[in-house]
């Protein structure tokens, strides 16, 4: 069920980059990096927990998709792929998206140091 008040329930489907039967794909508002592209279920669920089997294989497909749409477009360097679940997790629209930001090298975001990635 779609929800009236949803900013993604009600996003139009021409600005829908990808999608599958049960989960769409459209660049972030407010991107980390270029090629930022959010994930949703099609329905409304508030949180990734309350995803069905079926929705959770679509939306991991649709994921596995939008990277390698990006590989193509963007090529970068790495990627993260970020879930917050409700306000106290840093959820500010309660609609299930899971966040797909590309990396680049010295893109100045916070990286974790590791030796062997100079």
């Amino acid at each position: 069920m779609k929800k009236d008040d949803c900013v993604f329930c009600q996003k139009p489907k021409n600005e829908w980059i990808l999608k599958n039967q049960l989960a769409a794909a459209f660049w972030d508002i407010n991107p980390v990096n270029p090629g930022h592209l959010l994930i949703i279920s099609q329905e409304h669920h508030s949180n990734y927990f309350d995803l069905s089997a079926a929705e959770l294989i679509a939306v991991n497909q649709l994921l596995k998709k939008a990277k390698l749409f990006l590989d193509r477009k963007y090529h970068p360097d790495g990627y993260n792929i970020l879930i917050n679940n409700g306000h106290f997790g840093g959820q500010s629209i309660m609609h299930c998206h899971i966040h797909l930001i590309p990396r680049y090298k010295n893109d100045g975001l916070f990286m974790p140091k590791n030796k062997s990635l100079k």
